[in-house]
Protein backbone atom coordinates (compact mmCIF):
# COMPACT_ATOMS: atom_id res chain seq x y z
CA UNK A 1 0.00 0.00 0.00
CA UNK A 2 1.40 3.48 -0.83
CA UNK A 3 2.67 5.43 2.17
CA UNK A 4 3.56 9.15 2.17
CA UNK A 5 5.99 8.99 5.11
CA UNK A 6 8.14 5.84 5.05
CA UNK A 7 11.49 5.72 3.25
CA UNK A 8 11.87 4.25 -0.23
CA UNK A 9 14.77 2.01 0.85
CA UNK A 10 13.24 -1.46 1.06
CA UNK A 11 14.89 -2.68 4.29
CA UNK A 12 14.29 0.55 6.16
CA UNK A 13 10.72 0.68 4.91
CA UNK A 14 10.04 -2.87 6.10
CA UNK A 15 11.35 -2.04 9.58
CA UNK A 16 9.23 1.11 9.68
CA UNK A 17 6.11 -0.86 8.73
CA UNK A 18 6.77 -3.30 11.56
CA UNK A 19 7.38 -0.55 14.12
CA UNK A 20 4.29 1.37 13.06
CA UNK A 21 2.18 -1.77 13.41
CA UNK A 22 3.15 -1.92 17.09
CA UNK A 23 1.57 1.47 17.83
CA UNK A 24 -1.01 1.88 15.06
CA UNK A 25 -3.91 0.88 17.30
CA UNK A 26 -2.74 2.38 20.61
CA UNK A 27 -5.26 4.86 22.11
CA UNK A 28 -4.72 8.52 21.25
CA UNK A 29 -3.34 10.86 23.90
CA UNK A 30 -4.23 14.45 22.92
CA UNK A 31 -2.77 16.73 25.64
CA UNK A 32 -2.93 19.97 23.66
CA UNK A 33 -5.52 21.12 21.14
CA UNK A 34 -8.31 23.55 20.41
CA UNK A 35 -11.40 21.43 19.75
CA UNK A 36 -14.51 23.19 21.04
CA UNK A 37 -15.77 21.15 24.04
CA UNK A 38 -19.28 22.26 23.08
CA UNK A 39 -18.96 19.99 20.06
CA UNK A 40 -18.93 16.95 22.35
CA UNK A 41 -21.17 18.42 25.05
CA UNK A 42 -23.96 19.08 22.55
CA UNK A 43 -23.24 16.04 20.34
CA UNK A 44 -25.18 17.58 17.47
CA UNK A 45 -24.63 16.38 13.88
CA UNK A 46 -21.79 18.13 12.10
CA UNK A 47 -22.76 20.77 9.54
CA UNK A 48 -22.18 20.27 5.83
CA UNK A 49 -18.73 19.17 4.56
CA UNK A 50 -17.55 22.71 3.82
CA UNK A 51 -18.44 24.11 7.24
CA UNK A 52 -16.76 21.11 8.86
CA UNK A 53 -13.59 20.85 6.78
CA UNK A 54 -13.01 24.20 5.05
CA UNK A 55 -14.45 27.20 6.91
CA UNK A 56 -12.64 26.65 10.25
CA UNK A 57 -9.36 25.40 8.74
CA UNK A 58 -7.03 28.41 8.51
CA UNK A 59 -4.35 26.26 6.81
CA UNK A 60 -6.81 25.97 3.91
CA UNK A 61 -8.23 29.48 3.92
CA UNK A 62 -4.83 31.22 4.18
CA UNK A 63 -3.53 29.32 1.13
CA UNK A 64 -6.55 30.40 -0.88
CA UNK A 65 -6.18 33.97 0.40
CA UNK A 66 -2.57 33.93 -0.84
CA UNK A 67 -4.01 33.35 -4.32
CA UNK A 68 -6.50 36.19 -4.06
CA UNK A 69 -9.58 34.34 -2.79
CA UNK A 70 -10.90 36.28 0.23
CA UNK A 71 -12.03 34.35 3.32
CA UNK A 72 -15.56 35.73 2.98
CA UNK A 73 -16.00 33.64 -0.17
CA UNK A 74 -15.06 30.62 1.94
CA UNK A 75 -17.63 31.33 4.63
CA UNK A 76 -15.24 32.74 7.26
CA UNK A 77 -17.31 35.03 9.54
CA UNK A 78 -16.55 38.75 9.57
CA UNK A 79 -16.11 40.89 12.68
CA UNK A 80 -18.76 43.39 11.63
CA UNK A 81 -21.28 40.80 10.47
CA UNK A 82 -21.00 41.73 6.80
CA UNK A 83 -22.18 39.04 4.36
CA UNK A 84 -20.11 35.93 3.67
CA UNK A 85 -20.80 32.88 1.55
CA UNK A 86 -23.09 30.52 3.44
CA UNK A 87 -23.78 27.81 0.86
CA UNK A 88 -21.60 24.83 1.70
CA UNK A 89 -21.63 23.38 -1.78
CA UNK A 90 -20.44 26.66 -3.30
CA UNK A 91 -17.55 26.83 -0.80
CA UNK A 92 -16.64 23.19 -1.47
CA UNK A 93 -16.63 23.72 -5.24
CA UNK A 94 -14.32 26.71 -4.79
CA UNK A 95 -11.88 24.53 -2.84
CA UNK A 96 -12.04 21.80 -5.47
CA UNK A 97 -11.43 24.24 -8.32
CA UNK A 98 -8.25 25.37 -6.56
CA UNK A 99 -7.11 21.99 -5.26
CA UNK A 100 -3.91 22.26 -7.32
CA UNK A 101 -2.71 24.97 -4.93
CA UNK A 102 -2.25 22.34 -2.24
CA UNK A 103 0.04 20.02 -4.18
CA UNK A 104 2.83 18.79 -1.90
CA UNK A 105 1.41 20.49 1.20
CA UNK A 106 0.48 18.83 4.50
CA UNK A 107 -2.99 20.37 4.21
CA UNK A 108 -3.67 18.19 1.19
CA UNK A 109 -2.25 15.13 2.94
CA UNK A 110 -4.37 15.70 6.06
CA UNK A 111 -7.55 16.26 4.06
CA UNK A 112 -7.03 13.29 1.75
CA UNK A 113 -6.26 11.05 4.70
CA UNK A 114 -9.38 12.35 6.45
CA UNK A 115 -11.49 11.56 3.39
CA UNK A 116 -10.13 8.01 3.38
CA UNK A 117 -9.70 7.14 7.07
CA UNK A 118 -12.73 8.92 8.53
CA UNK A 119 -15.25 8.91 5.69
CA UNK A 120 -14.12 5.89 3.65
CA UNK A 121 -13.84 7.87 0.40
CA UNK A 122 -10.95 7.15 -1.98
CA UNK A 123 -12.06 9.30 -4.92
CA UNK A 124 -9.53 12.12 -5.53
CA UNK A 125 -10.91 15.63 -5.12
CA UNK A 126 -11.12 17.74 -8.28
CA UNK A 127 -13.49 20.20 -9.90
CA UNK A 128 -15.16 17.24 -11.66
CA UNK A 129 -15.58 15.16 -8.47
CA UNK A 130 -16.44 18.00 -6.08
CA UNK A 131 -20.16 17.25 -5.89
CA UNK A 132 -19.55 13.51 -5.65
CA UNK A 133 -17.32 13.92 -2.57
CA UNK A 134 -19.57 16.58 -1.06
CA UNK A 135 -22.63 14.34 -1.29
CA UNK A 136 -20.78 11.28 0.00
CA UNK A 137 -19.44 13.14 3.07
CA UNK A 138 -22.81 14.83 3.68
CA UNK A 139 -24.47 11.41 3.63
CA UNK A 140 -22.02 10.12 6.24
CA UNK A 141 -22.52 13.18 8.44
CA UNK A 142 -26.25 12.42 8.64
CA UNK A 143 -25.55 9.02 10.21
CA UNK A 144 -25.52 8.55 14.03
CA UNK A 145 -22.08 6.91 13.72
CA UNK A 146 -20.68 10.27 12.61
CA UNK A 147 -21.91 12.30 15.57
CA UNK A 148 -19.03 13.85 17.58
CA UNK A 149 -19.22 11.43 20.52
CA UNK A 150 -19.44 8.40 18.26
CA UNK A 151 -16.38 9.56 16.34
CA UNK A 152 -14.51 10.25 19.60
CA UNK A 153 -15.05 6.60 20.49
CA UNK A 154 -14.14 5.36 17.01
CA UNK A 155 -10.94 7.41 17.07
CA UNK A 156 -10.02 5.62 20.35
CA UNK A 157 -9.20 8.90 22.05
CA UNK A 158 -8.18 8.22 25.64
CA UNK A 159 -7.70 11.87 26.64
CA UNK A 160 -8.65 15.02 24.74
CA UNK A 161 -7.51 18.33 26.23
CA UNK A 162 -9.32 21.45 25.08
CA UNK A 163 -8.13 25.01 25.78
CA UNK A 164 -10.13 27.64 27.68
CA UNK A 165 -9.65 31.15 29.03
CA UNK A 166 -9.78 31.83 32.80
CA UNK A 167 -12.94 33.80 31.99
CA UNK A 168 -14.67 30.70 30.63
CA UNK A 169 -17.35 29.36 32.97
CA UNK A 170 -16.41 25.78 32.00
CA UNK A 171 -20.11 25.01 31.52
CA UNK A 172 -19.42 22.78 28.51
CA UNK A 173 -17.09 20.65 30.59
CA UNK A 174 -19.68 20.64 33.36
CA UNK A 175 -22.24 19.35 30.85
CA UNK A 176 -19.92 16.49 29.87
CA UNK A 177 -19.36 15.67 33.54
CA UNK A 178 -23.09 15.78 34.28
CA UNK A 179 -23.70 13.39 31.40
CA UNK A 180 -21.03 11.11 32.81
CA UNK A 181 -19.57 10.90 29.33
CA UNK A 182 -16.00 10.66 28.16
CA UNK A 183 -16.25 7.76 25.77
CA UNK A 184 -15.37 4.19 26.81
CA UNK A 185 -12.09 4.60 28.66
CA UNK A 186 -11.77 8.20 27.44
CA UNK A 187 -12.15 11.65 28.92
CA UNK A 188 -12.29 15.29 27.90
CA UNK A 189 -10.39 17.79 30.04
CA UNK A 190 -9.70 21.50 29.91
CA UNK A 191 -6.42 23.44 29.78
CA UNK A 192 -5.80 26.78 31.53
CA UNK A 193 -4.91 29.37 28.85
CA UNK A 194 -4.55 32.80 30.54
CA UNK A 195 -3.26 34.86 27.60
CA UNK A 196 -6.16 37.31 27.41
CA UNK A 197 -5.76 38.29 31.08
CA UNK A 198 -1.94 38.33 30.97
CA UNK A 199 -1.16 40.03 27.67
CA UNK A 200 -1.79 43.74 28.25
CA UNK A 201 -2.00 44.26 24.49
CA UNK A 202 -5.22 42.21 24.22
CA UNK A 203 -8.24 44.33 23.30
CA UNK A 204 -10.20 45.26 26.43
CA UNK A 205 -7.57 43.91 28.83
CA UNK A 206 -8.62 46.05 31.80
CA UNK A 207 -12.27 45.01 31.47
CA UNK A 208 -11.17 41.38 31.36
CA UNK A 209 -9.26 41.87 34.62
CA UNK A 210 -12.41 43.32 36.19
CA UNK A 211 -14.37 40.30 34.97
CA UNK A 212 -11.73 37.99 36.46
CA UNK A 213 -12.28 39.72 39.81
CA UNK A 214 -16.05 39.28 39.56
CA UNK A 215 -15.68 35.56 38.82
CA UNK A 216 -13.45 34.94 41.80
CA UNK A 217 -14.49 37.57 44.34
CA UNK A 218 -10.94 38.95 44.28
CA UNK A 219 -9.78 42.55 44.31
CA UNK A 220 -8.09 42.66 40.92
CA UNK A 221 -7.23 46.35 41.23
CA UNK A 222 -4.09 45.14 43.03
CA UNK A 223 -1.45 42.77 41.68
CA UNK A 224 -1.76 40.57 44.77
CA UNK A 225 -5.51 40.25 44.25
CA UNK A 226 -4.93 39.54 40.57
CA UNK A 227 -2.63 36.63 41.46
CA UNK A 228 -5.20 35.34 43.96
CA UNK A 229 -7.83 35.40 41.21
CA UNK A 230 -5.60 33.43 38.84
CA UNK A 231 -4.92 30.83 41.53
CA UNK A 232 -8.65 30.49 42.14
CA UNK A 233 -9.36 29.92 38.46
CA UNK A 234 -6.53 27.39 38.20
CA UNK A 235 -8.15 25.48 41.07
CA UNK A 236 -11.47 25.50 39.19
CA UNK A 237 -9.75 24.24 36.06
CA UNK A 238 -8.06 21.44 37.99
CA UNK A 239 -11.47 20.49 39.35
CA UNK A 240 -12.64 20.28 35.72
CA UNK A 241 -9.78 17.91 34.89
CA UNK A 242 -6.97 20.24 33.79
CA UNK A 243 -3.44 18.90 34.06
CA UNK A 244 -1.66 21.74 32.27
CA UNK A 245 -1.62 25.45 31.54
CA UNK A 246 -0.71 26.93 28.16
CA UNK A 247 0.95 30.27 27.44
CA UNK A 248 1.15 31.79 23.97
CA UNK A 249 3.68 34.61 24.28
CA UNK A 250 5.40 36.65 21.62
CA UNK A 251 8.79 35.65 23.03
CA UNK A 252 10.16 33.19 25.59
CA UNK A 253 11.44 36.00 27.82
CA UNK A 254 11.30 35.48 31.59
CA UNK A 255 12.22 38.12 34.16
CA UNK A 256 11.67 38.62 37.88
CA UNK A 257 10.41 42.08 38.89
CA UNK A 258 10.29 43.50 42.41
CA UNK A 259 6.91 43.71 44.13
CA UNK A 260 7.01 47.50 43.84
CA UNK A 261 7.88 47.49 40.14
CA UNK A 262 5.29 44.90 39.13
CA UNK A 263 2.53 46.66 41.10
CA UNK A 264 3.38 49.95 39.36
CA UNK A 265 3.39 48.24 35.96
CA UNK A 266 0.06 46.57 36.73
CA UNK A 267 -1.49 49.92 37.66
CA UNK A 268 -0.25 51.50 34.41
CA UNK A 269 -1.85 48.65 32.50
CA UNK A 270 -5.20 49.14 34.24
CA UNK A 271 -5.06 52.87 33.41
CA UNK A 272 -4.30 52.08 29.78
CA UNK A 273 -0.91 53.83 29.83
CA UNK A 274 1.37 50.76 29.61
CA UNK A 275 3.82 50.70 26.70
CA UNK A 276 4.64 47.74 24.42
CA UNK A 277 7.85 47.35 26.46
CA UNK A 278 5.73 47.19 29.61
CA UNK A 279 3.56 44.51 28.04
CA UNK A 280 6.59 42.36 27.19
CA UNK A 281 8.05 42.84 30.68
CA UNK A 282 4.75 41.90 32.31
CA UNK A 283 4.47 38.71 30.24
CA UNK A 284 8.06 37.86 31.19
CA UNK A 285 7.37 38.31 34.90
CA UNK A 286 4.11 36.41 34.77
CA UNK A 287 5.83 33.31 33.37
CA UNK A 288 7.81 33.18 36.62
CA UNK A 289 4.64 33.67 38.65
CA UNK A 290 2.95 30.83 36.76
CA UNK A 291 6.00 28.66 37.34
CA UNK A 292 5.59 29.14 41.08
CA UNK A 293 1.91 28.34 40.79
CA UNK A 294 2.75 25.15 38.90
CA UNK A 295 5.01 24.08 41.74
CA UNK A 296 2.08 24.62 44.11
CA UNK A 297 -0.76 23.02 42.15
CA UNK A 298 1.03 20.60 39.80
CA UNK A 299 -0.14 21.95 36.43
CA UNK A 300 2.33 21.29 33.62
CA UNK A 301 3.41 24.61 32.07
CA UNK A 302 3.34 24.72 28.26
CA UNK A 303 5.01 27.64 26.49
CA UNK A 304 4.20 28.45 22.85
CA UNK A 305 6.30 31.50 21.90
CA UNK A 306 7.32 33.00 18.60
CA UNK A 307 4.10 33.84 16.74
CA UNK A 308 3.67 37.41 15.56
CA UNK A 309 -0.07 37.56 15.94
CA UNK A 310 -2.28 39.27 13.38
CA UNK A 311 0.62 40.15 11.06
CA UNK A 312 -1.95 40.46 8.27
CA UNK A 313 -3.76 43.44 9.73
CA UNK A 314 -6.45 43.50 7.06
CA UNK A 315 -7.31 39.89 7.84
CA UNK A 316 -7.46 40.61 11.57
CA UNK A 317 -9.55 43.75 11.13
CA UNK A 318 -11.94 41.97 8.77
CA UNK A 319 -12.20 38.50 10.30
CA UNK A 320 -10.60 38.63 13.77
CA UNK A 321 -8.05 36.39 15.47
CA UNK A 322 -6.99 32.85 14.64
CA UNK A 323 -7.91 32.86 10.96
CA UNK A 324 -4.44 32.48 9.44
CA UNK A 325 -2.92 35.93 9.85
CA UNK A 326 -0.07 34.96 12.19
CA UNK A 327 3.60 34.58 11.16
CA UNK A 328 6.55 32.90 12.94
CA UNK A 329 9.56 34.91 14.07
CA UNK A 330 13.10 34.10 15.23
CA UNK A 331 13.05 33.23 18.93
CA UNK A 332 15.75 33.19 21.60
CA UNK A 333 15.56 30.57 24.37
CA UNK A 334 19.06 30.39 25.89
CA UNK A 335 18.98 33.89 27.37
CA UNK A 336 15.21 34.31 27.55
CA UNK A 337 14.58 31.25 29.72
CA UNK A 338 17.64 31.64 31.94
CA UNK A 339 15.94 33.56 34.81
CA UNK A 340 13.25 30.88 35.03
CA UNK A 341 15.70 28.01 34.78
CA UNK A 342 18.05 29.54 37.36
CA UNK A 343 15.19 29.65 39.83
CA UNK A 344 13.45 26.36 39.10
CA UNK A 345 15.09 24.49 36.23
CA UNK A 346 16.66 21.80 38.41
CA UNK A 347 13.46 20.98 40.29
CA UNK A 348 12.00 17.75 38.83
CA UNK A 349 8.60 18.45 40.40
CA UNK A 350 8.20 21.12 37.73
CA UNK A 351 7.35 20.20 34.14
CA UNK A 352 7.81 22.84 31.46
CA UNK A 353 7.07 21.85 27.86
CA UNK A 354 8.54 24.34 25.38
CA UNK A 355 7.51 24.57 21.73
CA UNK A 356 8.97 26.61 18.89
CA UNK A 357 8.13 27.96 15.45
CA UNK A 358 11.83 28.62 14.85
CA UNK A 359 13.21 25.17 14.05
CA UNK A 360 16.76 26.52 13.75
CA UNK A 361 16.75 26.61 17.57
CA UNK A 362 16.18 22.86 17.93
CA UNK A 363 19.81 21.74 17.80
CA UNK A 364 21.42 25.05 18.82
CA UNK A 365 19.31 25.91 21.89
CA UNK A 366 16.31 23.79 22.79
CA UNK A 367 17.78 20.29 22.68
CA UNK A 368 20.83 21.24 24.78
CA UNK A 369 18.59 23.05 27.27
CA UNK A 370 16.23 20.09 27.63
CA UNK A 371 19.27 17.84 27.99
CA UNK A 372 20.62 20.02 30.80
CA UNK A 373 17.64 20.85 33.05
CA UNK A 374 15.40 18.44 34.95
CA UNK A 375 12.27 20.57 34.53
CA UNK A 376 12.41 21.16 30.77
CA UNK A 377 10.91 19.04 27.97
CA UNK A 378 10.64 19.66 24.23
CA UNK A 379 7.16 19.96 22.78
CA UNK A 380 6.32 18.43 19.44
CA UNK A 381 6.70 20.40 16.20
CA UNK A 382 3.88 22.91 16.20
CA UNK A 383 1.68 24.74 13.71
CA UNK A 384 3.76 25.33 10.58
CA UNK A 385 6.11 22.48 11.57
CA UNK A 386 3.81 19.54 12.43
CA UNK A 387 4.25 18.04 8.96
CA UNK A 388 5.90 14.78 7.84
CA UNK A 389 9.08 16.64 6.90
CA UNK A 390 8.95 18.87 9.98
CA UNK A 391 8.52 15.87 12.28
CA UNK A 392 11.49 14.16 10.64
CA UNK A 393 13.69 17.26 10.96
CA UNK A 394 12.71 17.52 14.63
CA UNK A 395 13.98 14.03 15.47
CA UNK A 396 17.14 14.54 13.40
CA UNK A 397 17.85 17.84 15.18
CA UNK A 398 17.11 17.06 18.82
CA UNK A 399 17.95 13.41 19.40
CA UNK A 400 21.73 13.93 19.54
CA UNK A 401 21.47 16.32 22.53
CA UNK A 402 18.14 15.52 24.16
CA UNK A 403 17.54 11.91 23.26
CA UNK A 404 13.95 10.69 23.08
CA UNK A 405 12.98 10.95 26.74
CA UNK A 406 13.35 14.71 27.05
CA UNK A 407 10.63 15.10 24.40
CA UNK A 408 6.96 15.17 25.35
CA UNK A 409 5.24 13.19 22.60
CA UNK A 410 2.98 14.38 19.82
CA UNK A 411 0.25 17.03 20.15
CA UNK A 412 -2.24 17.61 17.34
CA UNK A 413 -2.84 21.29 18.25
CA UNK A 414 -5.95 21.35 16.08
CA UNK A 415 -9.47 22.73 15.91
CA UNK A 416 -10.26 20.23 13.14
CA UNK A 417 -11.73 17.35 15.16
CA UNK A 418 -11.92 14.93 12.22
CA UNK A 419 -8.20 15.33 11.48
CA UNK A 420 -7.06 14.13 14.92
CA UNK A 421 -6.56 10.43 14.07
CA UNK A 422 -4.86 11.37 10.80
CA UNK A 423 -2.38 13.71 12.47
CA UNK A 424 -1.50 11.19 15.15
CA UNK A 425 -1.05 8.43 12.61
CA UNK A 426 1.30 10.55 10.51
CA UNK A 427 3.32 11.39 13.65
CA UNK A 428 3.55 7.69 14.53
CA UNK A 429 4.63 6.85 11.00
CA UNK A 430 7.24 9.60 11.11
CA UNK A 431 8.71 8.27 14.36
CA UNK A 432 8.63 4.73 12.96
CA UNK A 433 10.57 5.92 9.90
CA UNK A 434 13.19 7.69 12.03
CA UNK A 435 13.63 4.75 14.39
CA UNK A 436 13.84 2.39 11.40
CA UNK A 437 16.75 4.43 10.05
CA UNK A 438 18.62 3.92 13.33
CA UNK A 439 17.90 0.19 13.29
CA UNK A 440 18.97 -0.11 9.65
CA UNK A 441 22.26 1.66 10.46
CA UNK A 442 22.88 -0.65 13.44
CA UNK A 443 22.66 2.31 15.80
CA UNK A 444 19.71 0.95 17.80
CA UNK A 445 18.57 -2.64 18.42
CA UNK A 446 15.12 -3.44 17.08
CA UNK A 447 13.72 -4.36 20.52
CA UNK A 448 14.75 -0.96 21.90
CA UNK A 449 13.23 0.80 18.89
CA UNK A 450 9.98 -1.09 19.53
CA UNK A 451 9.94 0.04 23.16
CA UNK A 452 10.82 3.61 22.20
CA UNK A 453 8.05 4.04 19.64
CA UNK A 454 5.44 2.90 22.16
CA UNK A 455 6.81 5.42 24.64
CA UNK A 456 6.76 8.26 22.09
CA UNK A 457 3.23 7.47 20.89
CA UNK A 458 1.56 6.78 24.21
CA UNK A 459 3.51 6.45 27.47
CA UNK A 460 5.58 9.66 27.39
CA UNK A 461 2.77 12.18 26.72
CA UNK A 462 0.57 10.42 29.26
CA UNK A 463 3.31 10.61 31.88
CA UNK A 464 4.76 14.06 31.17
CA UNK A 465 1.35 15.78 31.01
CA UNK A 466 0.35 14.02 34.25
CA UNK A 467 -2.57 12.29 32.58
CA UNK A 468 -1.82 9.16 34.60
CA UNK A 469 -1.93 11.07 37.93
CA UNK A 470 -3.81 14.39 37.53
CA UNK A 471 -3.07 17.32 39.90
CA UNK A 472 -5.37 17.54 42.90
CA UNK A 473 -3.90 19.75 45.61
CA UNK A 474 -0.86 22.01 46.12
CA UNK A 475 2.32 20.06 46.68
CA UNK A 476 4.74 20.52 49.55
CA UNK A 477 8.16 21.97 48.81
CA UNK A 478 10.86 19.33 48.52
CA UNK A 479 14.50 19.04 47.54
CA UNK A 480 15.20 18.18 43.92
CA UNK A 481 15.31 14.46 43.27
CA UNK A 482 16.18 12.56 40.10
CA UNK A 483 13.59 12.34 37.37
CA UNK A 484 11.43 9.26 37.34
CA UNK A 485 12.73 6.38 35.29
CA UNK A 486 11.64 6.02 31.69
CA UNK A 487 8.04 4.81 31.37
CA UNK A 488 7.61 1.07 30.99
Amino acid sequence: MPDPVFATDARQRDIAVELHALVRDLPLICPHGHVDPGLLAGDEPFPDPAHLLVVPDHYVTRMLLSQGIPPARLGVPTRDGSPVETDGRTIWRLLAQNWHLFRGTPSRLWLEQTFTRVFGIDTPLSAKTADLLYDAIAERLAEPAFRPRALFERFTIEVLATTESPLDDLSRHAKLAADGWGGPGGRVITTFRPDEVVDIEFDGWASKIARLGELTGSDTTTFTGYLDALRARRAAFIEAGATSSDHGHLTARTERLSKTDVQALFERALRGTASPADAELFRAHMLLEFTRMSLDDGLVLQLHPGAVRNHNRWLHETHGRDVGGDIPQATDYVHALRPLLEEHGNDPRLRIVVYTLDEHTYSRELAPLAGGYAALYLGAPWWFLDTPDGLRRFRESVTDSAGFYNTAGFVDDTRAFCSIPVRHDIARRSDAAYLASLVAQDRLPYDEAAETIADLAYHLPKKIFRLDSPPSAPTTAASPTPRDEAPQ
